[in-house]
């Protein structure tokens, strides 16, 4: 059962009414959020593979 077509484009039409003029602030934010969280990742990632090795 997932979402249709449809229901997709109500969804977008909307947050456009109601985010419109702040949808590229949000856009950005959260693309830096994910860029720091991808960063906090490979850290962990660069820092586990630090401890494995002898």
């Amino acid at each position: 059962m997932g979402i249709g077509w449809l229901q997709f484009v109500i969804v977008l039409l909307v947050a456009l009414l109601l985010f419109g003029n702040r949808l590229p602030s949000i856009a950005r934010s959260m693309g830096q959020s994910l860029t720091e969280f991808k960063k906090g990742v490979k850290g962990i990632e660069d820092q586990s593979a630090d401890t494995k090795e002898p």
